[in-house]
């Protein structure tokens, strides 16, 4: 892809998500890999009003290029960069439901929501909770960076996901995936709820490997 087109793509996207209200205000980021490093969207930017033309355009060591400061989580992306190699883009939100079970007590922090459908394990898998760091903490790039060569998504306690993919198109079906199954499990909460079984799981890893 071009660096033209992946800069029209990314204001795309992150304004669908804005418009269906996956992210609020000027909360959530995210980032494409690019021959020579990488896009972000800015620091203190909106993803439903973003310039193409302002996207920040960061070398492969990290270093501004050109385009505005970037996202002050641009840590988070190069840390699942770093760990992933077929990553090609990353997507972090504050997605209301996402949170709000990042928030919960007694949950499993290895795998925080449930088998619910085969959809979720085939675009996430498993979800492990990192502990909550102070927004800019650079230690938690690390944090994420312990769990990001084994798992392509992670969620952040008291903050949002963090979720990578292929290309952009496959990190936002990702985390939008996400983001529905976290409001399932919140709807189910409580309640006695059918998951897939081992075997089912298992019957899903034969057919997409």
């Amino acid at each position: 892809m071009k660096e033209s087109e992946a800069r029209e793509l990314i204001v795309e996207m992150a304004r669908s998500m804005f418009e269906r209200r996956l992210t609020f205000g000027s909360s959530g980021n995210i980032s494409v890999k690019i021959d020579g490093g990488w896009l972000m969207t800015p620091t203190g930017s909106s993803l439903g009003r973003l310039d193409p033309a302002r996207l920040s355009k960061l070398d492969e060591a990290g270093t501004l290029i050109s385009g505005d400061a970037p996202t002050k989580e641009s840590f988070l992306h190069l840390a699942m960069y770093r760990e992933r190699a077929g990553a090609g883009a990353v997507v972090h939100l504050h997605s209301t439901h996402s949170v709000a079970v990042s928030c919960l007590e007694g949950i499993n922090h290895d795998d925080v929501l449930p088998p619910i459908t085969a959809y979720y394990v085939m675009r996430v898998g498993r979800l492990p909770l990192i502990p909550y760091y102070a927004p800019g903490d650079k230690t938690l790039g690390e944090a994420v960076g312990r769990y990001a060569a084994k798992h392509a998504a992670v969620l952040l306690a008291n903050h949002g996901p963090v979720v990578s993919g292929s290309s952009l198109s496959a990190a936002v079906d990702a985390i939008e995936e996400l983001e529905e199954t976290a409001r399932l499990y919140l709807l189910l909460h409580g309640r006695p709820t059918r998951y897939l079984t081992p075997e089912q799981l298992a019957d899903l890893k034969r057919r997409f490997p």
